[in-house]
C-alpha cells in the first residue's frame, strides 16, 4: 500500500518570485491534499477526461465512503472529492492506483491534459487523436524531468475543430489533417508543422525545453517566462531538428473559443450516437454519478469523457435508445439541451467549502438564474476566482457591497458594474450582460 501523505495548504506562488518553486506546486493532487472548510480535497488527474465505467465506479465509491457524496468537475475535465478526512490519503492513493487512475506517483500533478471529447464519434475534426492521448501519457510518466511539470501546467490536444485549443494550453497539439499536427507554444501566433506520429514525444520535448528556460525564473507557465515564448518557441524547433523530426514553422491564428460540445444527442457513425450532458454548476451526486455509469457500461462502449466544460460525453448508445436514455438522464437531473438554463453557467465553490469566500455563491447563482445566454457566466466568492473559463465569459464576484459584474473578453475587463446581492437584480443584470 502507498503510505500516507497527510493534507497539506502549501504557500501560493507568486509570479516572477524566483523562491516560489522552493516552496512547493501549490495544487493539490491525489498524494497531496488540499485542507479546505469543508474537509480535505483531492484533485484526480484524468488525461483528456477518459473513464471507463469501473474507473467511474471507483470515484463514485471514493465520494460515498470517504468525501461528501459528489464528484466536481473542474475545468481541465479533472474530478475533485471534497470533504475528505484528515487520515484518507493512504487509501485514497491505494484504491486509485489499483484503478488504473495513478500510474505514477511522481507524475500524478503534471498529468494535465484536455483533448477534443468529440474526437472520432461525430465525423468533425481533421483525425482522431485518442491515439496523441494514451502516447502522451505515457511519455509524460516516462520522463523524470516532467515530473517537475506544476499542477498548473497544460496540454492540449484538439483534433482540429478548434475546441480545446482555444483554452490557453502551455503546450497545444493541432490536428492538421490526416497526417500533419501544429505544436503551439502558449499564446504564440508561430507554430511548429510536426508529422502527427511524432506530434505526442514533439510536445513532451516542448515542455521540456520550458522546464529548462524556467529554471531560476519562478515560472511555473509558458506565460509566466521573462522572455516570453519566443526564445522558448526557439530552443522547441532547435531540439525537434537535434531529434530529427521533420518539422517547419507555420503561421497559425489563434482559434476562438467555440465552447464545449452541444447538448443532446449527437449523432454518430455505425449506427451508434454520443450523449453529451452538462452538470449544474459542474458537480453530480453519487447517486446520478451511478446512473451516468450505468447507461455508459449497459447501453454505450463503458467510455465516459468528461468534458473542460464540466460536461460528460457518454459514446457507443445504440441509435434507437438514444431518445430514451437521455430523457432517463434528465429526469436524474442532468443537462440535456443546450436550451437549459444551466448552460454556460459555472461557480467556484463557495461557502461554506472556501473561508476566504464572500458568499454562499452556488446557492446565489442558483436563485439568480436566468434565460440561457449568448456568453458564458462565472460566479466567484472572491476576486481569486478559482477555476474561471478562458476566453470570453461575464465575470460576477462577490464583494461586501454587492456582486460586480463585468464583460471579460480575453485580457481584457469592461469596467464592473456593482449590483445587491438580491436574486432579482443580480439575475436581471446577469441576463443583460449575457445578451
Amino acid at each position: 500500500m502507498l503510505a500516507a501523505m497527510p493534507p497539506s495548504v502549501p504557500s501560493p506562488a507568486v509570479p516572477g518570485d524566483e523562491s516560489a518553486r522552493s516552496r512547493g506546486d501549490a495544487c493539490p493532487g491525489t498524494l497531496r491534499l488540499h485542507r479546505a472548510d469543508d474537509g480535505a480535497l483531492a484533485r484526480v488527474r484524468i488525461p483528456g477526461g477518459v473513464l471507463n465505467a469501473g474507473q467511474a465506479d471507483v470515484l463514485r465509491d471514493l465520494a460515498e465512503r470517504l468525501g461528501d457524496d459528489e464528484l466536481h468537475l473542474t475545468s481541465r475535465g479533472n474530478v475533485q472529492l471534497r470533504g475528505l478526512g484528515a487520515d484518507c490519503g493512504g487509501e485514497l492513493a491505494h484504491v486509485l492506483a489499483g484503478a488504473g487512475l495513478l500510474p505514477s506517483e511522481r507524475h500524478e500533478r503534471a498529468r494535465n491534459v484536455v483533448a477534443s471529447p468529440l474526437s472520432g464519434l461525430d465525423g468533425r475534426g481533421e483525425r482522431d487523436i485518442r491515439a496523441w492521448l494514451s502516447a502522451l501519457d505515457e511519455l509524460l510518466c516516462a520522463s523524470d524531468q516532467a515530473a517537475d511539470l506544476s499542477g498548473r501546467f497544460l496540454f492540449a490536444l484538439d483534433d482540429g475543430r478548434g475546441d480545446v485549443g482555444a483554452l490557453g494550453g502551455d503546450v497545444t497539439l493541432t490536428a492538421r489533417g490526416a497526417d500533419e499536427a501544429l505544436l503551439r507554444i502558449g499564446p504564440a501566433r508561430d507554430a511548429v508543422l510536426v508529422r502527427s506520429a511524432q506530434a505526442p514525444r514533439a510536445a513532451l520535448i516542448a515542455a521540456e525545453a520550458f522546464l529548462d528556460q524556467a529554471a531560476g525564473t519562478g515560472a511555473w507557465r509558458v506565460t509566466d517566462l521573462p522572455g516570453g515564448t519566443g526564445p522558448l518557441l526557439d530552443a522547441v524547433v532547435r531540439r525537434l531538428r537535434q531529434a530529427e523530426f521533420g518539422h517547419a514553422l507555420a503561421a497559425a491564428p489563434l482559434p476562438r473559443d467555440v465552447g464545449g460540445p452541444a447538448l443532446g444527442v449527437v449523432p454518430g457513425p455505425h449506427g451508434t450516437d454520443t450523449l453529451s450532458l452538462g452538470l449544474p454548476l459542474g458537480r453530480v451526486g453519487a447517486t446520478q454519478w451511478r446512473t451516468l455509469t450505468d447507461t455508459a457500461r449497459d447501453h454505450g462502449n463503458g467510455e465516459l469523457r468528461l468534458t473542460p466544460w464540466r460536461g460528460i460525453v457518454l459514446p457507443g448508445v445504440e441509435r434507437p435508445k438514444a431518445a430514451e436514455l437521455l430523457e432517463n438522464l434528465r429526469t436524474a437531473g442532468l443537462v440535456t439541451a443546450s436550451a437549459s438554463p444551466w448552460t454556460g453557467v459555472g461557480a467556484c465553490i463557495g461557502r461554506p467549502g472556501c473561508a476566504k469566500s464572500l458568499d454562499d455563491v452556488r446557492a446565489t447563482a442558483t436563485a439568480a438564474l436566468g434565460p440561457v445566454g449568448a456568453l458564458p457566466v462565472y460566479w466567484s466568492g472572491c476576486a481569486r476566482r478559482c477555476g474561471h473559463p478562458h476566453g470570453e465569459w461575464i465575470d460576477v464576484v462577490a464583494t461586501p457591497e454587492g456582486y460586480e459584474i463585468s464583460h471579460v473578453h480575453g485580457e481584457k475587463r469592461d469596467t464592473p458594474a456593482t449590483v445587491p446581492g438580491s436574486p432579482g437584480a443580480l439575475a436581471a443584470a446577469v441576463a443583460a450582460a449575457r445578451r
